[in-house]
């Protein structure tokens, strides 16, 4: 299982093109993170398919917003889609985040030495 969940729907969309169906198989363990579970979990549900027992059992913090997000239209994260997760909690936007904080430390301080030469 990709720790994606677009890398995950791309692959499987593999399985049937053309109009022709085809069947997914996805082996799951324990070293799978709890969000890509989530995503999967409310991925099958949006697909209307059957979810497994082990992907049932998981407690999804977010279904007690469920009635909210419903009522503005927006599901997942609105930064990246995800669907086991808020962008309070994103772990792509936190990348970004610390990606660009790590750049402008870099433009702040500069490469040094005289006229940036090390």
């Amino acid at each position: 299982m990709p720790p994606e969940i677009e890398n995950y729907v791309h692959r499987i969309g593999r399985t049937g093109r053309c109009g022709k169906t085809g069947i997914a198989t996805t082996f799951i363990n324990k070293n799978q993170t709890e969000t890509t579970l989530l995503d999967l979990k409310h991925l099958l549900q949006e697909a209307k398919q059957r979810i497994p027992p082990v992907l049932a059992e998981l407690n999804d913090p977010m279904e007690d917003v469920d009635a909210i997000t419903d009522a503005s239209g927006v599901k997942g994260c609105a930064y990246c889609g995800g669907l086991g997760h808020r962008i309070r909690d994103c772990p792509k936007l936190e990348h970004q985040k610390s990606m660009a904080i790590a750049s402008s430390r870099r433009d702040y301080f500069g490469s040094g030495g005289y006229r940036g030469e090390i």
